[in-house]
């Protein structure tokens, strides 16, 4: 991946060197994923320009069952329940472009991923908000409670931030067999997948039903929830290609990566078997088809994860 001498990103918070020990990575369902329903409000109004979109949430509403009339011309201001989440979300770092190494790689890609959504939501007619990635080493505090190594990275809404631990690069190479650059890469594009849901309206939507339905039928909302931002990796992934920043083998990395944290991969590593009414991220097959169908489409339409079959 020629991620050098790239535009880097300014939205870095590095709290590295500020955080308690950390205790290695357990990853049940794959990376950590937005952590929702927790501490703090969000929602706001919303309003989606782009008849694709439009279709898109129309079916996670439809899936979800609620009234689809409610998101178009402008929504009402939907809120994150309250939680038990013990973090502030108040601890800061330094803020800017960090000069080491993996720190510039990860502003680069968090750049990469601000050019690219900016120029799919103006051809929406929305503007993009661009997240924080928040680097930190074994534990710190985030708006959806402790954030600490053990939950690999994740996406919290209610400060529309990233979190992530470098070390768990590490594990997903050594560990989890996924090495290369371009892997590290798609875990922060899934992230930022993440963000965009939220942006759209449809991870607060989402996890809303979630709370109204079976512990089964939320698990399948959370892997549909998951793919989707799977497949929204990949079409950034698209916009990398057509950059010119990728190289012979780069795609596959972030394929394998995908399937490295699936659930029955993981489920089958750790305790010997796999329990699919347990999944939250999807399977290892899911997982790459889907990263796979928005690098090839390079389309946010395609990622309607909410229709028929996964």
């Amino acid at each position: 991946m020629r991620w050098q001498d790239r535009r880097e990103s300014s939205n870095i918070e590095d709290r590295r060197g500020d955080s308690g020990a950390g205790g290695g990575f357990n990853l049940p369902g794959g990376m950590g994923g937005p952590r929702m329903g927790l501490p703090g409000g969000g929602g706001g109004r919303l309003s989606f320009g782009g008849i694709g979109i439009v279709l898109v949430i129309l079916a996670v509403a439809w899936f979800a069952g609620i009234d689809p009339t409610r998101l178009l011309g402008g929504g009402g201001g939907l809120q994150f329940p309250s939680g038990s989440g013990s973090g502030t979300g108040t601890e800061t770092g330094q803020t800017g472009t960090p000069a080491d190494q993996q720190g510039k790689f990860v502003a680069s890609v968090l750049g990469d991923t601000e050019d690219a959504w900016t120029a799919i939501f103006k051809s929406m007619g929305k503007t993009y908000e661009p997240p924080t990635l928040v680097l930190f080493s074994g534990q710190t505090s985030s708006g959806c409670g402790t954030a600490t190594a053990s939950v690999g990275p994740f996406y919290c809404p209610n400060d529309h931030k990233l979190y992530i631990d470098l070390a768990f690069y590490d594990e997903l190479s050594k560990r989890f067999g996924a090495p290369g650059d371009f892997a590290e890469a798609y875990v922060i594009a899934h992230e930022v997948g993440h963000h965009v849901q939220n942006l759209l309206g449809i991870l607060p939507q989402v996890d809303a039903k979630r709370r109204q339905v079976s512990e089964t039928e939320s698990n399948e909302l959370s892997v549909r929830l998951e793919l989707q931002a799977d497949c929204l990796a990949g079409v950034w992934g698209n916009s990398a290609q057509k950059e010119g920043i990728l190289e012979q083998g780069d795609f596959e990395e972030a394929l394998n990566a995908a399937a490295a944290v699936g659930d029955d991969r993981l489920q089958k590593q750790g305790q010997g078997y796999v329990v699919p009414d347990s999944f939250t991220h999807g399977t290892s097959a899911q997982r790459a088809a889907w990263f796979k169908k928005g690098f090839q489409s390079g389309d946010i339409n395609s990622c309607d994860t909410f229709s028929g079959s996964i």
